[in-house]
């Protein structure tokens, strides 16, 4: 058993030696790599940018929009609309329980004829004093008397029909129509809810009218004149197209210091367009715009971001001299520059051009 035990450990002994000696005979292959090298050149980012135009973002927005709400308190009994049903001017959209309306104007209808009866009643008695007094068989006193009460008479019948005005235009407020043609964009709420005044129900937008509100901040605001020509991408499509300045807000009260600019869009230009739709708008101006952010911001050129389904990041170069793309958060874009966010430290260099594709662990070299 010993001796059985000892020739199989020295064969298999052998076996590994005669492995070993045959793989150190052979030559060590060269890896093959189809990588080169890509020439690069990296940038710092920088705090200022300077342009020929202004440069905002904006959104897509009906030139006319309207919350539709009732100045009646009451069940809703109907909303004959939904979300991205066209509307015509005229049209019914919602109903609200008009019970207690009706009563009151049934009231008011009882009191009317109730007044118009006393004045039938107060005429006759003014004109048969009337009468009497020019043949001095009343008194002055009398007619008098008689006077005030037709009067009282004709006050209470105006009363009553005001009173019905009062209901019927209360009514008209249980039954809600479309102020103009255009598309039903939300609707907020539904049969059966309680309508209360003020609270929007349906929000309806002109349909096919569009223009783009962008904010300008305080200091290229001067430069802005009405009639300007704006170049406007939009993101969404891809898109460019030209706009025209229509309006320039002269107050920034309530837009913490921006000025908001309304851009018309021409009808040609309005197919496949849809509000809410995120726009970059550029505005040439004839004198230089220096744009100075705040001291911690960092601008990288527009042409270095890289964009991946909805993320954006930017490459750099790792210790190993190879390409790492770095993702980001973008802010404002001033120009041909945007702001870095997050992601990209202010002076952290990054990669702003390449002779070739980029992409994870690439080897690339520095120009």
């Amino acid at each position: 058993m010993i001796a059985a035990r000892f020739l199989s450990f020295v064969t298999v002994g052998s076996l590994l030696l005669s492995l070993a000696a045959c793989s150190g005979d052979e030559k060590p292959g060269t890896l093959q790599s189809t990588d080169t090298a890509v020439a690069v050149t990296v940038t710092t980012p920088s705090g200022n940018t300077t342009a020929n135009s202004i440069t905002a973002s904006g959104q897509v927005e009906a030139v006319q929009t309207a919350n539709i709400s009732t100045r009646v308190m009451g069940y809703i009994t109907s909303i004959p609309v939904k979300v991205g049903d066209a509307v015509k001017a005229g049209q019914l959209l919602v109903s609200i329980n008009s019970t207690d309306i009706q009563a009151k104007r049934a009231q008011t209808d009882a009191m009317i004829a109730q007044a118009q009866a006393a004045v039938e009643s107060a005429k006759k008695d003014y004109d048969r004093f009337t009468v009497l007094y020019a043949k001095q068989s009343a008194t002055a006193k009398e007619l008098d008397n008689v006077t005030l009460q037709y009067n009282a008479a004709k006050a209470n019948l105006e009363a009553a029909k005001q009173m019905r005005n009062e209901a019927n235009a209360q009514l008209s407020y249980t039954n809600i129509t479309a102020p103009f043609s255009g598309i039903v964009t939300q609707k907020l709420m539904d049969a059966g809810s309680m309508a209360t005044p003020g609270m929007p129900i349906l929000t309806i937008e002109q349909n096919g009218s569009f223009q783009v509100s962008a904010s300008v901040p305080e200091s290229q605001i001067a430069l802005l004149k009405q009639g300007s020509i704006a170049d406007l991408q939009i993101k969404s499509t891809g898109t460019t197209l030209k706009g025209t300045v229509a309006q320039i807000s002269q107050s920034s009260q309530n837009t913490g210091g921006q000025y908001i600019i309304k851009i018309h869009i021409a009808d040609k230009d309005k197919t496949g367009l849809y509000a809410g739709m995120y726009v970059n708008v550029s505005i040439p101006v004839e004198k230089a715009v220096t744009t100075t952010v705040n001291t911690n911001a960092v601008l990288v050129p527009l042409s270095a971001i890289v964009n991946k389904d909805q993320l954006s990041g930017v490459y750099t170069v790792s210790s190993n001299n190879t390409a790492m793309l770095r993702w980001v958060r973008l802010g404002n874009t001033y120009g041909e520059n945007v702001e870095v966010l997050s992601g990209l430290a202010a002076n952290e260099k990054f990669i702003s051009s390449a002779d070739g594709k980029l992409y994870n662990g690439v080897p690339v070299k520095i120009k």
